[in-house]
């Protein structure tokens, strides 16, 4: 190949370098908003436009509208919402297995992301079978009322994935990791590739 069609070729690769992650990300973008707009269909309550005929359209309110229901829930429960209700409320959840079970999964998965009590704040490497380390996040210290005084849990992402798996680890193969919560989750996610 000449040098014409290798500096063209280096070029189409710094392009899609670029150009790939902008679009795909706007993509994600676009298709969340819509995704959005058509389950709660606001749009709808503006009526129709009576010059051309056709249903008057705001692309993001669906959104705007999502996330102000989500603000005011979060006021809501911040303000008014005591002790005494909420243990009512998980009393209640209890007599209803299933809607229980789903309930308190979703939650605390959105609690290991978000909110007071982050799970997913203690990145440790662990040392792992054939000289290998693997990136976890330290989930569980103390394992006593399982009989497993020595060992704790941890739980390992997947690259590329929101899934993962857990492990039970003794202790002295778990070394605390010298970097930011999301900076470990980041580099894990993004199959090692994200800068340090």
């Amino acid at each position: 190949m000449n040098k014409i069609g290798k500096a063209l070729l280096n070029y189409l690769i710094r392009g899609l370098l670029i150009v790939v992650p902008i679009a795909l990300s706007v993509f994600i973008v676009i298709w969340a908003v819509t995704t959005v707009d058509s389950w709660v269909n606001i749009n709808s309550i503006l009526g129709v436009d009576p010059k051309t005929g056709e249903s008057r359209n705001i692309p993001g309110l669906g959104l705007v509208f999502v996330i102000a229901i989500i603000l005011g829930a979060g006021i809501f429960v911040t303000y008014f919402v005591t002790e005494p209700m909420y243990n009512w409320f998980q009393r209640w959840l209890n007599k209803l297995p299933l809607f229980n079970f789903i309930y308190t999964s979703i939650k605390d998965l959105t609690e290991a992301f978000v909110g007071d009590e982050k799970k997913f704040n203690h990145p440790v490497i662990v040392e792992t079978e054939g000289d290998m380390k693997r990136i976890g996040f330290l989930t569980q210290n103390d394992l006593t009322k399982l009989d497993l005084p020595g060992e704790a849990i941890v739980y390992f992402p997947f690259s590329y994935s929101f899934a993962g798996q857990v492990y039970i680890v003794k202790k002295e193969k778990i070394k605390p990791l010298n970097m930011t919560a999301a900076d470990a989750m980041k580099l894990v996610v993004s199959g090692g590739v994200s800068h340090l």
